[in-house]
Order: structure tokens, then C-alpha cells, then sequence
């Protein structure tokens, strides 16, 4: 593919990005992301086939670029949040396309080859450091690694306004997310700084 071909896919699959992140895959129009793009709907179609083949295109890039900026270091789990809820505050098309995909496909970019293998090797360098006795193991490896993203996720778009990031203040919701995850892996949670004092 030459260069300009690899340009056009580039503007294509940025402008299906916008589109489907907006719009899902139903209310998607094909030659909208073909005009915004600068392209014509016959050259989408050869590069990508149908819209649902293009959705896939556009939810792989998204993820591939999302695992590259956010690895996992199973000993600062409550820093890989962090990082979950930056990446989604900053990139609220991740989030909106998460959510559209189980919306109107059942989850089906989920179950993409690299979001699994990329999951199974997540919990098992968390099942690595519960077994090593370095964070708690009283949730399973596969459930603390979805509590995590499940939190990070959700509560970055509670920050979002309805056209991309808010305004407001991210920090304090940023810092209240990672003492949750701190409290989810921690061996003694009475240790917590955050803990109001008992009344007495």
C-alpha cells in the first residue's frame, strides 16, 4: 500500500472513530465517514468491506493503542487505574465505543484475539502477586482486574460532559478512585489514610 493509499485509510478510520464513538454502529452512516474523511464510499468499501468490518477495524486500533499506553504493573494496581481513567478521560471514544460495542454487538470486540490474550496475561501477573503475597487475594485474579477497569471506566465517564472531557475538577474523583483500588488490594484495609476516624 502506498503512501497516500495509507493516508486515506488513516483519515478514514479517524473520521469511522468520531462517527461510531458518536453514533454506534447502527446509527452510523457510511458515506458521512467517507465525506469526512475525503474519500468515496467505494474506497471504504474496498479497504474495510461492510461497516460492521470497519467497526472491528476502528475498535482494534483503539484497543491496540489503549493496552501500548497502559501496561499493568500488578504492584501498582491502584497507579494502573490511574491510568485507566486518565486514558478515558482523555479519550472518551474508548469508553463510547466500549459501551456501544456490548449495546449492539453482545460484546463481541471484547472477544477480539488481542483483547483476550492481552486479559488472560493481566491476571495472571495478578494471580503472580497475590500468590507472592504482595496485594490481597480476597477477589479472584479475574474479578479484581475486572473491578478495576469496571471502576476506572465507569467513573471517567461520570466526568465527561456530552461533547468530551469536562471541565470540572478531575483530580478529586481521580484520587478517590485510586484509594478504592488501594483498599481493594490491600492486606490490612484498617491502614487506610483516607478512613474517617469512629465517632465517639
Amino acid at each position: 500500500m502506498g503512501r497516500d493509499a495509507e493516508e486515506t485509510r488513516r483519515r478514514l478510520l479517524r473520521a469511522a472513530t468520531e462517527e461510531f464513538a458518536e453514533r454506534g454502529l447502527a446509527g452510523a452512516r457510511v458515506d458521512r465517514i467517507a465525506a469526512a474523511a475525503g474519500a468515496s464510499k467505494p474506497l471504504l468499501y474496498t479497504y474495510f468491506g461492510n461497516k460492521d468490518d470497519l467497526f472491528d477495524a476502528v475498535y482494534n486500533r483503539v484497543i491496540a493503542d489503549f493496552v501500548l499506553e497502559t501496561p499493568l504493573d500488578p504492584y501498582d494496581l491502584p497507579g494502573y487505574a490511574a491510568q485507566l481513567f486518565d486514558r478515558s478521560v482523555t479519550h472518551p471514544e474508548l469508553i463510547r465505543l466500549t459501551f456501544w460495542d456490548r449495546l449492539e454487538r453482545g460484546g463481541q470486540g471484547a472477544r477480539q484475539p488481542v483483547v483476550l490474550e492481552t486479559n488472560r496475561n493481566k491476571v495472571a501477573a495478578i494471580q503472580r502477586a497475590q500468590d507472592a503475597g504482595g496485594i490481597a487475594d480476597r477477589f479472584p485474579a479475574g474479578e479484581l482486574l475486572l473491578l478495576i477497569t469496571t471502576l476506572a471506566a465507569t467513573w471517567a465517564f461520570a466526568q465527561l460532559g456530552p461533547d468530551g472531557p469536562g471541565t470540572g475538577d478531575v483530580e478529586t474523583p481521580r484520587a478517590t478512585l485510586v484509594r478504592a483500588i488501594r483498599l481493594l488490594i490491600e492486606q490490612d484495609v484498617s491502614a487506610d489514610p483516607g478512613r474517617a476516624a469512629p465517632n465517639h
